[in-house]
């Protein structure tokens, strides 16, 4: 159903800062807490070997995650380290997740720990630079991890779904490009003087350029295994060369996208919106966070009820078109994942 052996967003780092954090990624039930002495984020299976309650319910005391029923301890490695009046320490270890705090954001690898390899982590080049700015959000969304990628990688739903704020019917009227670069799926539109929808009007008036002039509009979807989605969009002051246009007539971003499986028809989507313009803008960036969880609302419903329909009727055929093209590739690749993953599990 969705790769294991994978990075994958857990949490944000503000999400365990106070309590543990229980959290259930691919079908597996975790808990994510800061653990020893450096406060470092870790994750185990959320289940107390004594009498199986959510670890989640219990608290960290000095670096240790102690569950909240009879106050047993746990090491960041799954094994029991004391619990008050008991001898524990031979209890079977639980599950330990590896874990890797980077770029703002909590990651957790699923699958097998030995092949846990911190090198498989893409740079994210704008997430520790100071020349850019970045603000976001999370949703709970009950569909389909795959189904959010094919939204994204298909953005001709614009126009409908997002037509008071980032649609126009120049999307649907100007085709797409798309291409697989190592492990890869880049999907392109570009569009060359047209007016500027709402949500770029005020991009536009944030970077302190008119926003009532003809502009060239770039959409350049890239997908990259297990689910992760970013997006460069951005408009400049037609005529300027688009996409490369200088940075004084263009505002442009990169929308992030970090889809995490929960279940089999359930995602936690971490989204949220890079720009190398005005980064110490925090007005601007509050006002392009505010638009953008607007905007991804407007998704939810579009998707559950998808989902929902899906599973009414599982043996529909559904339609593909030329527009859905990045979504083909990126399923295509992930189901090329999983079957590697499943011939090295299987027995010699």
């Amino acid at each position: 159903m969705f790769p294991k052996n994978a990075w994958y967003v857990a949490c944000t780092p503000d999400e365990i800062s106070a309590k543990p954090l229980g959290r259930k990624i691919c079908n597996e039930s975790m808990v994510f807490y800061r653990s020893g002495p450096d406060g470092r984020a870790a994750a185990l299976e959320n289940f107390c070997p004594h009498r199986g309650a959510p670890l989640s319910l219990g608290n960290v005391v000095d670096g240790k995650l102690v569950c909240g029923y009879h106050g047993l301890e746990m090491g960041c490695d799954g094994k029991t380290i004391a619990m008050p009046g008991q001898r524990v320490r031979g209890f079977p270890a639980i599950r330990a997740y590896p874990t890797i705090e980077r770029y703002g954001f909590v990651w957790v690898w699923p699958g097998d720990p030995a092949l846990a390899d911190e090198g498989r982590l893409h740079r994210l080049e704008w997430a520790d630079n100071p020349d850019w700015a970045y603000g976001g959000g999370m949703f709970h969304i009950n569909c389909d991890y795959r189904l959010m990628i094919d939204n994204l990688m298909d953005l001709t739903h614009e126009t409908y779904v997002h037509a008071t704020s980032i649609g126009q019917p120049e999307i649907d009227e100007t085709p797409t490009t798309t291409k697989i670069e190592g492990d890869e799926v880049i999907t392109s539109r570009h569009m060359e003087n047209i007016m500027a929808p709402p949500f770029w009007r005020m991009a536009l008036r944030g970077n302190q350029l008119a926003d009532d002039v003809p502009v060239d509009r770039w959409q350049i979807c890239r997908f990259t295994p297990p689910s992760h989605v970013l997006i460069e969009v951005g408009v400049a002051h037609a005529g300027n060369g688009g996409y490369d246009a200088d940075a004084k007539v263009k505002a442009s971003s990169i929308v992030v996208d970090f889809i995490t499986p929960e279940t089999d028809t359930s995602i936690w989507y971490f989204w949220g919106m890079a720009r190398n313009f005005k980064p110490h803008d925090e007005a601007l960036t509050a006002s392009i966070r505010e638009g953008q969880r607007k905007i991804f609302s407007e998704d939810l419903e579009m998707l559950e009820r998808q989902q929902q329909n899906l599973l009414a009727h599982p043996d529909r055929q559904l339609l593909k078109l030329n527009i859905d093209s990045g979504g083909v590739q990126s399923r295509k690749m992930i189901d090329r994942i999983l079957e590697a993953e499943r011939a090295a599990a299987a027995p010699a």
